[in-house]
């Protein structure tokens, strides 16, 4: 599955970025980055993400308003959007909740969390696409 799936990362943190970068490819998908809000929304237009994984901390456009603007275009409204942040708060989450986020990340994490929210986000947790795939009789 990983093959077919490009994930988009946006942080403003270069070392962070890497990190998600490298934490993903090892498990076979593509990875873009970007380091701003004006950036990610450019990379999506180009790229078409099947994830999203977001600070909130960003430049010219927060986590929480690039959620709210990819919410609200309807061809986006069912791309899974990931808050990986160090916002903890329950303010922060709600507020997340709000704009629309899939799930919430906080930092630090370590890269087995990363992945299980991905896999779970992406309908593959726990070999569950796998399982289904073998079932159908369909050779992936």
């Amino acid at each position: 599955m990983a093959d077919d799936v490009t994930i988009l990362a946006v942080d403003d943190s270069a070392s962070i970025r890497k990190l998600v970068e490298l934490t993903l490819r090892r498990e076979g998908y593509a990875v873009v980055t970007a380091g701003s809000g004006l950036a990610a929304l450019a990379a999506v237009a180009q790229h078409r993400p099947s994830l999203v994984l977001l600070d909130v901390m960003l430049v010219a456009l927060d986590g929480f308003q690039l959620c709210r603007a990819l919410r609200a275009n309807p061809e986006l409204a069912d791309l899974p959007i990931v808050m990986l942040t160090g916002r903890e708060s329950a303010a922060d989450r709600a507020t997340g909740e709000a704009a629309g986020v899939s799930a919430y990340l906080t930092k630090p994490f370590r890269p087995e969390e990363l992945l299980t929210v991905v896999r779970a986000q992406l309908g593959c947790q726990d070999g569950i696409h796998s399982r289904v795939v073998s079932e159908m009789g369909i050779v992936s």
